[in-house]
């Protein structure tokens, strides 16, 4: 048996100092993300075509018949400077969510945004609610800033420590400028209610503390998000993208909602021209096609569902609930999250090996929910490694 990788400061914050993989002002973690279909390819002398990616978690739908339309339509004004203020797409946005268009600010993909915060609002000592996305770290770390890490624990299902966060910032003896929350949270698919969102953002302000929520995954659980509460919450940021729910994240595509004076200094730190015109094109539409989307709720609901439940007779998979388009899944030891993710990148498949994750241990994947066909094959490749009916090259 492997010696489990430990989790750093699971469930609490040691004060002073950035702990619990907290970085060093300017240093970085290099940590590969999913997606990269091109170097699977290359690594296997085929196609990208040819790999089932699992790794990313995009609707399986793919971007609706109207946004293709769309972008095909908005290609002869390539050769015109894309609009720099995105109006439509800020006018539908605000009209959607019935605030003053003021508060919204459109990126290159949510990562973008999340790398101008820090410098715009000169973030310096930031908590992050892990097991999480990376990029939070790093944006912070580029920023010459640090961050502590505060975890969920595997025994309490991951389930987001918001709880432990209000207490945390209730003294702020860290004294954390920010906090960082992705809701519900890749790659845990765990998800905290609005109310204890919004109580968590009331306690920052009042410590004049900046909360972050990432709602990247939110279409999936709508009835979680405090989108709708920025215009009464004068420290919270919320980070939409158009790539998860609405499958463009070739054209890169976000947005960022916040009090009015913040996003207007975020947006002097924003490049010109940042979001090109089919991204532009591409967002108004997938908005607009409200029967696509419900399609695709539809469809994820049931197949999540099926997709836990096939992966759960595997013996010894562990498979934690999900509110999003992934599962989080623990191996039986002694299977090594690494190992596995090599054996079914030789057969064209590609998951997310969390093991390089803070807080989850090295027998951690994560699952993208695809289709019927492509969900099938998976748990009947990963059925044979567990069972030992499919050699793994351990190094």
């Amino acid at each position: 048996m492997y010696p489990r990788r430990p989790a750093r400061d699971v469930g609490r914050v040691r004060p002073g100092g950035a702990a619990g993989g907290g970085t060093a002002p300017g240093v970085t973690r290099r940590d590969h993300h999913g997606g990269d279909i091109y170097a699977a390819a290359r690594d296997l002398s085929c196609s990208p075509s040819r790999l089932i990616d699992f790794s990313a978690s995009i609707n399986p739908l793919g971007p609706s018949k109207r946004v293709l339309r769309a972008v095909a339509k908005a290609l002869p004004l390539t050769c015109h400077y894309p609009d720099p203020t995105c109006h439509d797409l800020v006018t539908t946005l605000a009209s959607s969510w019935k605030l003053d268009p003021v508060h919204f600010l459109i990126g290159n993909g949510s990562s973008e945004l999340i790398h101008l915060l820090p410098r715009a609002l000169m973030i310096r000592h930031a908590l992050i609610l892990g097991p999480t996305f990376s990029e939070y770290e790093r944006a912070v770390a580029n920023a010459k800033g640090r961050v502590t890490y505060l975890h969920a624990t595997r025994k309490d299902g991951y389930r987001i420590p918001v709880t432990q966060a209000i207490t945390a910032l209730r003294t702020n003896r860290n004294r954390f400028d920010a906090l960082f929350l992705c809701n519900p949270n890749s790659p845990t698919g765990q998800v905290a209610s609005s109310q204890d969102v919004l109580d968590l953002a009331g306690m920052a302000a009042r410590r004049k503390v900046w909360v972050v929520v990432d709602e990247s995954f939110a279409e999936y659980c709508e009835g979680h998000s405090v989108l709708g509460s920025v215009a009464r919450a004068p420290r919270l940021m919320v980070v939409r993208s158009f790539t998860k729910f609405y499958a463009l994240p070739g054209l890169r595509i976000g947005y960022l909602v916040g009090p009015l004076k913040a996003v207007a200094r975020i947006r002097q730190f924003q490049a010109p021209w940042s979001v090109n015109t089919l991204a532009q094109a591409a967002a108004q539409a997938a908005l607009e096609d409200r029967r696509h989307a419900q399609r695709s709720l539809s469809f994820m609901h049931r197949e999540r569902t099926r997709l836990a439940k096939a992966l759960s007779v595997i013996p010894g998979l562990h498979i934690f609930p999900a509110a999003a388009n992934f599962l989080l899944v623990e191996l039986p030891a002694p299977l090594e999250a690494s190992h596995v993710t090599q054996a079914l990148h030789q057969q064209s498949l590609l998951i997310r090996d969390c093991s390089s994750i803070p807080g989850l241990n090295g027998r951690t994947i994560r699952i993208a929910v695809r289709t019927t066909t492509e969900n099938r094959r998976l748990v009947g490749a990963l059925s044979r490694i567990v069972k030992g009916r499919s050699s793994i090259n351990r190094v």
